[in-house]
């Protein structure tokens, strides 16, 4: 029996003959299905954000492997850690097949290379500290599911995640997330159905897990990584809207916390000096809920 990524979809057949607007609007329907097929999937998604923050918090890595589409799903997530939740670079990695070469002409025969796999693990000198996402729509992509059996072999946690039941991949995590998206209108082609349940998952992991880290309060980035203008006027932008204070004051509390959010409100809020919020932060996790309470409690 073929896996539901290779299967043909109920509407596929005669789907080249038909108008281009019934053939957009068979692969919106389908893009649809995968979005909903996310909230099956809703308390694992809880656990591997759970896992991963614990993960972040006591100094390990978020490392993510993947190959072809589901490579470059992992890749995107894990390149805007640092600059949107100020994840430390080093603490988010991304283990793509082939690396840069395979960017050429996707994954190719490297998304097979299980040698590869372990080498990459190996080199990433990955540890029980760290939590690997593994990320493959068939869930028995060789390089995939070799990568997250070295990592688990070297103590660390894995999650898996995957577009069909009862996979390798899935079978092997520590947290295991199907994502049961329908055939895709074009057989086999998981770089879309699979792909966008793929992308919205490991958008909701990192954002719930920077969540857990104190990196979001009221909606809000306050822990961004501020080295662009647009990104410092958004910064400002927060720190006015928390502190309860205008643009001007906002920027000049920013300058005096060297560029962090989180310091500049707990100085809005009576913190003395930002050496003074740094260690009233550090003493709530880096949560700043918590430490907002703390600065109101002494003032």
């Amino acid at each position: 029996m073929a896996a539901t990524t290779e299967a043909r979809h109920r509407q596929a057949e005669g789907l080249d003959g038909l108008p281009p607007s019934e053939i957009l609007s068979v692969l919106l329907d389908g893009q649809l299905s995968a979005v909903e097929s996310v909230r099956n999937a809703l308390p694992s998604i809880e656990n591997a954000a759970r896992l991963a923050a614990s993960k972040i918090a006591s100094g390990g890595r978020l490392i993510y492997a993947g190959a072809g589409s589901s490579g470059l799903m992992a890749l995107s997530d894990g390149l805007e850690l640092p600059g949107t939740f100020g994840i430390a670079p080093e603490q988010a990695l991304i283990l793509l097949a082939g690396g840069a070469d395979s960017l050429e002409l996707l994954a190719g025969g490297y998304e097979d290379d299980e040698v590869l796999a372990e080498e990459d693990v190996t080199n990433a000198n990955v540890s029980a500290r760290d939590c690997l996402i593994g990320v493959s729509a068939s869930g028995s992509t060789p390089y995939t599911v070799r990568a997250a059996a070295v990592a688990k072999a070297h103590g660390a946690s894995v999650i898996g995640i995957a577009n069909n039941a009862d996979t390798p991949l899935l079978n092997g995590a520590d947290v295991a997330i199907l994502l049961q998206t329908p055939p895709e209108a074009v057989a086999g082609s998981t770089r879309m159905g699979a792909g966008t349940a793929q992308k919205i998952t490991l958008n909701m992991i990192s954002t719930l897990t920077a969540v857990h880290l104190g990196h979001v309060h009221d909606g809000f980035m306050v822990n961004l990584r501020a080295d662009n203008d647009k990104l410092r006027d958004r910064a400002r932008r927060i720190v006015s809207v928390i502190a309860g204070t205008d643009i001007e004051k906002a920027g000049h509390l920013l300058e005096e916390a060297d560029g962090s959010v989180k310091i500049a409100v707990l100085l809005a809020a009576g913190a003395d000096g930002a050496q003074s919020a740094g260690k009233l932060l550090e003493s709530c996790n880096q949560n700043l809920r918590s430490a907002l309470k703390k600065a109101k409690a002494g003032s």
